[in-house]
């Protein structure tokens, strides 16, 4: 048996698997007709024949058997504030845990963390974390919750279901990804029922983008997965990566608006966010003012939470009251510097409710 696919070294590629903790068989697969193997974590739903992995090399066919190779494989993990993911209506002010493991479902040629979602995995290096030990940090480290972001996260289920269990059980108050919403609906059903209940979702752009530019998946996909995350409860936030020369036409901004008022609804927030050079990609930064033609096209169709991203001190940082306009929260980047929803998460001046997610955590600095 051979675990080539992790980089594993000749000394230990033979050794029984329960030398590497990482290495677990996945929840999400089927036996196929062909003798290949199915899984079902993404909607690539790659066939992997004996010895293989599939495209995100984090899944392998040993002896008709799917594994995963990063079963608490942890590339990088901080305590963040939520804002920085952007959620911007979940928890306002808090602190999540966050971590991540290697590699992805896409290929996205400006991916901003490829040091980490480029790399295969090597499960004879690995740097393992048990669920426990996870809940425990962020207690220890007076979190509000936990959130699998930075790669791809749905390639950490497996492990992540056990993590957030645990963290609902210890009093955690929430549990999310930061996700390019690829996952199959019955994994997004599986991490509902473990207890996540926030999700942010990245749109690369429309089908085009998708096929050229992130490895050739169906974006109807994406916003199907949007649809039922709405659909089951969870809180949702859109953003719109506004690449230079790829997707910043108006028609293309449009139809990201469009998509998202038919799948996510007025009230979910819809981030556009500025592009910056990274990995294989070199086309200049977002001009500021197409972020600005976005929001404005976004407040008019309708959209109540439009967002700019990447740009420091703009006033289309702040949340404004979608009836009276009134400045409700003033940001700088992920810090919330003034916070004026009430207790009843509503506007203080004409009373209108203000679609927020649990309560204000932080301390107001100005």
């Amino acid at each position: 048996m051979s675990l080539e696919a992790g980089n594993i070294s000749e000394k230990t590629k033979n050794s029984d698997l329960s030398v590497f903790p990482t290495v677990r068989e996945a929840f999400f697969y089927e036996r196929a007709k062909t003798g290949k193997v199915q899984c079902t974590l993404c909607e690539r739903r790659c066939e992997i024949a004996e010895g293989q992995t599939g495209f995100c090399k984090t899944r392998k066919n040993i002896r008709g058997t799917l594994f995963t190779l990063v079963y608490g494989d942890i590339s990088a993990i901080e305590s963040r504030p939520i804002e920085i993911k952007p959620f911007f209506h979940y928890w306002p002010g808090s602190t999540a845990l966050t971590f991540s493991t290697w590699s992805c479902n896409f290929d996205c040629v400006w991916c901003q963390n490829f040091h980490i979602s480029k790399a295969t995995p090597k499960p004879d290096k690995a740097v393992y974390f048990s669920p426990e030990r996870i809940a425990g940090l962020a207690i220890a480290n007076s979190d509000d919750g936990v959130c699998a972001s930075f790669q791809e996260p749905t390639l950490l289920t497996e492990w992540v279901v056990q993590v957030f269990r645990l963290g609902k059980e210890k009093g955690l108050r929430y549990c999310c990804y930061v996700s390019n919403g690829y996952m199959t609906i019955d994994v997004m059903k599986t991490l509902r029922e473990a207890g996540m209940d926030g999700l942010k979702i990245d749109v690369k752009g429309d089908k085009e983008v998708y096929a050229k530019y992130c490895g050739g998946v169906d974006v109807e996909k994406v916003w199907r997965n949007i649809r039922e995350a709405t659909n089951m409860g969870l809180h949702v936030e859109v953003v719109n990566l506004v690449v230079s020369g790829v997707n910043d036409r108006e028609e293309n901004l449009q139809w990201i608006i469009e998509k998202h008022l038919e799948n996510a609804g007025p009230q979910t927030p819809l981030h556009f966010t500025r592009y910056f050079p990274a990995y294989k990609f070199h086309n200049p930064p977002t001009k500021v003012e197409v972020l600005e033609k976005a929001y404005e096209m976004a407040k008019k169709a309708g959209v109540l939470y439009p967002y700019i991203g990447n740009v420091f001190g703009h006033k289309y940082e702040n949340t404004y009251c979608p009836n009276c306009g009134e400045k409700l929260v003033k940001r700088f980047g992920c810090y919330v510097l003034k916070y004026k929803i009430t207790g009843e998460k509503k506007c203080p001046k004409c009373g209108t409710e203000i679609s927020i997610t649990g309560q204000y955590m932080g301390k107001t600095l100005l």
